[in-house]
């Protein structure tokens, strides 16, 4: 079992930066791929960026390719998302995710098993 925290998430005008933190507890949650999803109001979750197990492989949906950054602390167990050059499109939940083995789960939310409980980004213009 994967335990995931988020936190970071606030209100940000165009422009600013914001800096996602995933916390992972559990045994075997470094062996973990994971991955940033986002939901805005009355729009389906989409995957933002995606990083394997030991951070060889990163994945980036295309809205975001070039301003955002997924790196990974493995000592801590921790993910994190940078947001720079935030846009209002960029406004929602945000959610961290873990696979259930080491398979690349890529920006594919199906699969991915387990998930925090989110943080909320917003950008005014």
């Amino acid at each position: 079992q994967v335990q995931l925290v988020e936190s970071g998430g606030g209100s940000v005008q165009a422009g600013g930066s914001l800096r996602l933190s995933c916390a992972a507890s559990g045994s075997t949650a470094s062996s973990k791929c994971m991955g940033w999803f986002r939901q805005a109001p009355g729009k389906e979750r989409e995957g933002v960026a995606a990083i394997s197990p030991r951070g060889g492989v990163i994945s980036y949906a295309g809205s975001v390719k070039g301003r955002f950054t997924i790196s990974r602390d493995i000592a801590k167990n921790t993910v994190y998302l940078q947001m720079n050059s935030l846009k209002p499109e960029d406004t929602a939940m945000y959610y961290c995710a873990a696979t259930s083995g080491s398979v690349y789960g890529d920006l594919n939310a199906v699969m991915y098993a387990y998930w925090g409980q989110g943080t909320q980004v917003t950008v005014s213009s």
